[in-house]
């Protein structure tokens, strides 16, 4: 009798896991794993599973068998100008979570990345990147920031940041942030008037008559403007082409003078009136000529500063008077005159 073994052939049937909120694309070992995942519910960014090969985008890199679950998070940058500058522009880092003890790099570009240049830890940019250049949060100004000083007037910059906390934990380059910086900028004007005026050249004040031994205001005022965005700020100067009031016909000048003309027998001098501004600096008046009563600073060919600011300044606005005296003896003459000039500058 022979025995016959009956063997019924079939099909294991098998589907992905699955449901209306997920599925899972692979789920068994070694390289299973799915990089930049996604479905009408979820996207992964990173890596899912453990990849057979390299994985990587612009701001992530995973080696084959390795998911870099201590890499340092990605971080953000803003750069601005906040003030109108020529040299340098502001930088603000997104620490974007990480710890207190990590630290960022910065890169710069004024071509969109072709070449790349990098902030050094004194905030001055150069072609190397060293690892003292990685500083703090706290060492990029925190919230407040930092600015990335010697940079080239009319540019547009562009910076990006990564992170780093101990070994093998740095990320990739974050997103990018531009800026513009400016030209250096020096705006001046003068006003003659008794009030505070714009008016237009050709500018003359006549004090009229001055009586002797008395002190006289002249009836108007000089009024400057300055605005400059100049590193360590700008200045006014003043100086007389006479040395004082002369008279080609009495041959005789009421010579310039600083101190107090009241205890003088005669002078010619100018007197601080006034000085502000809309922001920056702060615009003042300099000695000789911030003086009050009846003493005055000199006007003679030595040019001399009379107003200044010590940083970028907007809407700088001065004024000063002439005052003049005569003595019994002064010869009497209608063509006394002195030409005045200022001169504005600014330290870029």
């Amino acid at each position: 009798m022979k025995l016959w073994t009956l063997v019924a052939a079939g099909f294991l049937l098998a589907s992905q896991p699955a449901s209306n909120n997920f599925q899972l694309n692979s789920y068994g070992f070694g390289s299973g794993g799915t990089a930049n995942s996604s479905s009408s519910n979820y996207r992964v960014n990173g890596i899912a599973g453990e990849q057979a090969g390299s994985a990587s985008s612009a701001h992530y890199g995973v080696k084959a068998g390795e998911t870099h679950v201590k890499e340092a998070n990605v971080p953000t940058i803003a750069i601005t100008n906040d003030d109108n500058w020529y040299n340098k522009l502001k930088v603000v880092i997104g620490a974007q979570n990480n710890p207190s003890d990590a630290k960022f790099a910065v890169a710069i570009s004024t071509d969109n990345f072709v070449t790349t240049q990098y902030v050094k830890s004194d905030l001055t940019i150069s072609p190397t990147l060293a690892f003292a250049d990685y500083q703090t949060y706290a060492s990029w100004g925190s919230a407040t920031g930092v600015l990335i000083r010697g940079l080239s007037r009319s540019t547009v910059y562009t910076v990006k940041a990564k992170a780093w906390r101990g070994k093998f934990t740095e990320s990739g380059w974050g997103p990018t942030s531009n800026a513009t910086t400016v030209d250096p900028q020096l705006a001046f004007d003068i006003d003659v008037s008794a009030t505070d005026t714009n008016t237009n050249p050709p500018f003359q004040i006549d004090f009229g008559t001055l009586l002797a031994s008395t002190v006289t205001n002249s009836p108007t005022k000089v009024w400057v403007d300055l605005d400059t965005n100049g590193e360590s700020g700008g200045k006014v100067y003043l100086s007389g082409q006479n040395a004082g009031l002369k008279s080609l016909a009495g041959a005789h000048t009421i010579a310039a003078l600083s101190g107090d003309l009241s205890a003088q027998p005669e002078g010619f001098g100018a007197q601080g009136s006034s000085a502000t501004q809309g922001s920056g600096g702060p615009f003042t008046l300099t000695a000789p000529y911030n003086v009050s009563g009846t003493n005055v600073g000199v006007a003679d060919a030595t040019i001399r500063e009379i107003f200044g600011a010590p940083g970028p300044v907007v809407a700088g606005r001065g004024s000063f008077l002439l005052k003049a005296k005569t003595q019994p003896l002064t010869p009497a003459s209608g063509d006394y005159t002195e030409l005045l000039t200022a001169i504005a500058s600014a330290s870029f």
